[in-house]
């Protein structure tokens, strides 16, 4: 076992052993992010290691791929709606810029962030809200956790 699942996010996903993984679906693990300063913030993790980038997967799987972040982006809406009256919207994002291999960033979009950043990118939050403990994964999200796993179980695809 892989001591700090980090390292390999997909091999531990694979093994079972990579502790945000929700659900798996057709194409990767849908996961929830290490940090929550946006509650619900979510990852699609590709099933194959050594895979970069859209374009390095087969056609059919790239399609089952964008499926599968349809699914995870439907998925946090419906339990983000749920949860917090304050939510607005899902933004969808494949970077690829930071970590080596194919995911996509799912992150809910809230009325009650900051009006400098409402409107902005993700990317442009203050530094400090990506390592503040007070927004590390933990338990106090097990609520956020089990109605997203909750919401992918209801739209799976083919219905």
């Amino acid at each position: 076992m892989i001591d700090d699942w980090r390292t390999d996010r997909i091999g531990t996903a694979l093994q079972g052993e990579n502790p945000t993984v929700l659900r798996r679906l057709t194409a990767g693990f849908a996961v929830i992010g290490d940090v929550q300063f946006l509650p619900g913030y979510s990852v699609l993790l590709v099933d194959e290691p050594g895979v970069e980038r859209l374009s390095g997967l087969p056609k059919a799987k790239r399609g089952s791929f964008l499926l599968d972040m349809d699914r995870l982006g439907e998925a946090v809406e419906r339990a983000c709606r749920r949860l917090d009256p304050a939510f607005r919207r899902v933004n969808l994002e494949i970077l690829g810029n930071t970590d080596p291999f194919l995911h996509a960033h799912v992150w809910p979009r809230y009325d009650w962030e900051p009006a400098d950043a409402v409107g902005k990118p993700v990317w442009l939050y203050p530094r400090e809200r990506w390592s503040d403990e007070r927004f590390r994964l933990g338990p106090q999200h097990d609520v956020l956790r089990d109605a997203i796993s909750s919401e992918l179980d209801q739209l799976r695809f083919p219905p």
